[in-house]
């Protein structure tokens, strides 16, 4: 068993493991450090140094996110040195980010959090904006545009892409102010490793990782409804962003909510068009006796569909009938399935396309 031990954070008492963060026990006890750089999914890298805490007994402030606590440490999250760091710092990012006519950072898409924290904790002085040419590039890719003003180069992105999807088709190019996400030789990213998932996407804190289809719309006020993608038999949560009644984008829960842990494949978060295409069918059709499809009510077209296998198998015999579930199904769809074809029509022709 791990070894345990006490430390206090903002006067509070808090039992933690060896080798948990500050960071971490500080959101069991419900406190609030923020981050830019972090995600839970990927190992601490420290590089934005927004979650800096005040640690008794150390020369300087320290990141939260990759400092270890030890027996009967002290951290202080909101002291007065904190609360000036944040300041200072935030106003940095500031003068080398793309700015709203508000001043405030940049909306891209749909969202900033570097702007919410410029909102929540204020920011310093202001400085002069920083001149850095950056390379640009335009990217043919249909899903994913990147604005490398709006980048802070956490490489949160970078880092997704290498730790999660182990892809590595995006990395960190240029030195200094110039640093910038690039492709190995600037190839496009439909000519890379890259597997358009969007977890770049989802993990990009500003905004400068975002949908195409979000800098089309520019939709803020969304409300979200949960849902479990249909697109194969694993059941990844999703959640489906509508506004005006119709889905303008798809998101991922918060990692380590649901079985996908915050993931998503290019079909889960981009292949949703198909939802309010014309030529999706609304309700069920019957042919009738003149050859054409008629429309019917569920109770018209289930009542079709039994007469007709139980025709079958009055004519021919239950071993006529065939079932085929699909790997989309879930397994409990899937079992009904094969409930329906052994019990109800009495025979074990009942295949599943994933068990080819």
């Amino acid at each position: 068993m791990a070894e345990r031990f006490p430390i206090t954070i903002d006067g509070r008492a808090i039992e933690v493991s060896a080798g948990e963060t500050v960071l971490t026990a500080s959101k069991r006890l419900g406190i609030e450090i923020p981050t830019l750089c972090h995600d839970d999914r990927l190992d601490p890298m420290g590089s934005c140094r927004m979650c800096l805490v005040q640690i008794e007994g150390q020369r300087r402030l320290q990141p939260s996110c990759a400092f270890p606590a030890s027996p009967n440490m002290v951290v202080h999250t909101a002291s007065e040195d904190v609360q000036r760091h944040r300041a200072l710092l935030l106003s940095m990012y500031m003068a080398d980010h793309a700015l709203d006519a508000d001043g405030l950072p940049a909306r891209r898409g749909v969202g900033n959090q570097l702007r919410d924290l410029v909102v929540a904790h204020g920011a310093g002085p202001t400085l002069p904006p920083i001149e850095a040419e950056r390379d640009r590039r335009l990217d043919s890719n249909p899903y994913i545009d990147f604005d490398p003003d709006s980048c802070i180069a956490c490489a949160r992105c970078v880092r997704y892409c290498d730790e999660i999807e182990a892809v590595s088709a995006i990395t960190l190019a240029g030195r200094g102010a110039k640093t910038t996400i690039a492709t190995a030789g600037q190839i496009g990213l439909l000519d890379s490793t890259c597997e358009l998932c969007g977890g770049c996407i989802d993990t990009c804190p500003t905004g400068a990782m975002t949908e195409k289809k979000s800098l089309l719309s520019m939709v803020v006020k969304e409300r979200k409804v949960r849902s479990t993608c249909n697109f194969c038999g694993v059941g990844c949560q999703l959640n489906l962003h509508v506004n005006n009644g119709r889905v303008t984008r798809v998101t991922a829960p918060e990692p380590g909510t649901t079985v996908n842990d915050g993931n998503l494949c290019v079909k889960g978060r981009f292949a949703f068009d198909f939802i309010h295409h014309e030529d999706r069918l609304t309700t069920p059709l019957i042919r009738g006796a003149d050859g054409l499809l008629h429309e019917a009510s569920w109770d018209e077209a289930l009542d079709a569909v039994a007469k007709g296998l139980l025709g079958v198998k009055e004519r021919h015999g239950a071993d006529a009938l065939g079932f085929i579930s699909s790997s989309r199904c879930t397994g409990e769809e899937n079992y009904l399935m094969q409930k329906l074809s052994r019990a109800a029509f009495g025979t074990n022709n009942c295949h599943q396309c994933a068990a080819t």
